[in-house]
């Protein structure tokens, strides 16, 4: 595997054990964090497809483009557009005053997250994640 898709894999990895450890918390959880850095996790995961397909990396953080630049190699991935339209959304949304997650928010930032990781971490290779 290229040096550079395992560093966005380990970045991906980061973002996913820091919106894990922001909605687990027990004492102040950071719902708003959480629903941050899932969708940073999955757009890294996506950069890293489009890195290991030997494309160029653009910086766009939009899902839906990285979706969308993934499809002609990964067809199926169509299914996971939902969730990375409302991961979109709420990587912005939260960041600003006025808004505010909250638990289920998060849990469903989370389990977005999970399910998208589950589809694009077999292309992309393990890395000794766990």
């Amino acid at each position: 595997m290229k040096t550079s898709v395992k560093e966005w894999v380990a970045k991906a990895e980061g973002d996913r054990v820091s919106a894990l450890r922001e909605f687990r918390a027990r004492k102040c959880p950071n719902y708003d964090s959480a629903c941050f850095h899932a969708p940073q996790c999955v757009e890294k995961l996506l950069k890293a497809t489009i890195d290991a397909d030997g494309r160029e990396v653009t910086k766009v953080h939009d899902l839906a483009v990285l979706l969308n630049d993934c499809l002609p190699r990964h067809p199926l991935w169509e299914a996971m557009r939902g969730d990375l339209e409302m991961l979109s959304q709420y990587a912005v949304l939260f960041r600003y005053p006025g808004y505010s997650a909250d638990r289920v928010k998060g849990r469903n930032a989370i389990a977005a997250m999970t399910r998208c990781r589950n589809e694009i971490l077999p292309v992309v290779g393990p890395t000794g994640v766990q």
